[in-house]
This record gives structure tokens, C-alpha cells and sequence, in this order.
């Protein structure tokens, strides 16, 4: 009795639309899958983001609402609400968001906008991906209280935030001060120099020193891009 030795090829089933690819190599025929869309992932049910709203940033919120909601409804194609009574933005994927990281580009964006930056800054984090919004206290830098800590927070704005702009313009970031709280929206590299000049101020250099450093910063960053 003889018994064929020759192979035989495994017949694979054909993916959803029915294309397949051949290996150049071993000839072996490969099923093509469709991408999943935003929508089938996670078994198909939507996601959730929820953003708390702070007291003091209600009536903004208010004010602003058509702005915010603009962008992210119909740019970003995510559902947004406002939750009264938990008093929070909620933010929901739906069947036609084209990328699943639009979700939490938005839940950034409004983050964002809860932390005090202008709308026109924060929509910035929805048209970019290597923005990010760093925070820190005075108290993470030096321990400081009564007038000290006063006295500190003035050399971090100036006179008429005059120190606050001219970090901000030559780094290329946006700057929150919120009492004793410090919030830098920009790229990673711009960060750390803007960060690393406000902690210089208030470790107590005066501002003519931070600005001579920021001026030689700056212009090896030209150079570098």
C-alpha cells in the first residue's frame, strides 16, 4: 500500500471581506483583516471620559460652552454634556469617531480649560499630539510661607505679568498661576526650559539672571530646530 508523501497546502478561511495575501516566501496564503473601527473596539461599547468641573470655573464654563463644545462634537466627532448634578463634562465615543485617541485628546482639551487656560490655547491640544499640560506646587520647590511665598509668587508674574509673558514667549508655552499651583501647557522640551525657569524664580534669582539664561536656551533651541 502506498501512501502519498506529498504536502498538501491547508486551505485557510477567507477574512471578513475576503481578500487574502500570499506569502512570497512559503507560498502559504494569509487571511487580510480589516482595521477594527474606534466603535468595535472594546467589544463595541462606547467609551467614557469624566472631567470635574471646579466651583470657581462654573460660570466660565457657562460662557464659553458653544466654544468648547464646537470642536469636540463635530471636529472630534465625541459626544459632550454637561452633568449638573455631579458637576462634571462628561465625554462618550460614538459610531462615526473616526480615532479612538479623540477621546482623550478632548477629555485633555477640557482639562485643560478647567485648569484656567484660554480656549484658544487649550483647542491647541486637539489639533497636536506632543502637547501635554504639566502641573506643580511652590511647595514641590522650596518650602515657603507668609510673605515668602507672596514674594515668590510676584517674581513669578512680574509687574503686570511682565516675567510670566516673557517666559511664555520665549519657550513657546502658555502659563497658568493659580495661587501657589503652576500649570504649563506646551511640548515636552519647552516644558522642562519654561519649568525650569520658574523654579530658578522661586528659588529667589531675580528675573534680569532668568532672562539672560532663558535668551542663551532659547536661541540653541532655534539652532537644534
Amino acid at each position: 500500500m502506498e501512501v502519498d508523501t506529498a504536502p498538501t497546502a491547508a486551505t485557510p478561511r477567507a477574512s471578513s471581506s475576503g481578500s487574502m495575501a500570499v506569502d512570497a516566501a512559503g507560498g502559504v496564503q494569509k487571511p487580510l483583516f480589516d482595521a477594527l473601527m474606534p466603535s468595535e473596539m472594546g467589544g463595541g461599547r462606547p467609551q467614557y471620559r469624566k472631567v470635574q468641573v471646579p466651583p470657581h470655573r462654573f460660570a466660565p464654563l457657562k460662557k464659553a460652552w458653544l466654544e468648547i463644545y464646537t470642536p469636540v462634537y463635530e471636529h472630534m466627532k465625541v459626544d459632550i454634556r454637561m452633568n449638573l448634578k455631579a458637576k462634571r463634562v462628561e465625554l462618550k465615543t460614538r459610531q462615526d469617531t473616526p480615532d479612538v485617541s479623540n477621546l482623550q485628546k478632548c477629555a485633555d482639551f477640557v482639562h485643560a480649560f478647567m485648569l484656567g487656560f484660554d480656549i484658544a490655547d487649550a483647542v491647541a491640544l486637539l489639533r497636536l499630539d506632543d502637547l501635554y499640560v504639566d502641573s506643580f506646587e511652590i511647595k514641590d520647590v522650596k518650602t515657603l510661607r507668609g510673605e515668602h511665598k507672596s514674594r515668590a509668587i510676584g517674581r513669578l508674574s512680574g509687574k503686570g505679568g511682565k516675567t510670566k509673558y516673557a517666559i511664555e514667549n520665549s519657550t513657546r508655552t502658555r502659563i497658568v498661576i493659580a495661587d501657589t499651583k503652576i500649570h504649563i501647557l506646551g511640548s515636552f522640551v519647552n516644558i522642562k526650559v519654561a519649568r525650569d525657569s520658574l523654579c530658578s524664580l522661586i528659588l529667589g534669582s531675580p528675573a534680569g539672571k532668568v532672562y539672560s539664561k532663558l535668551r542663551a536656551v532659547s536661541a540653541r533651541l532655534a539652532e537644534r530646530y
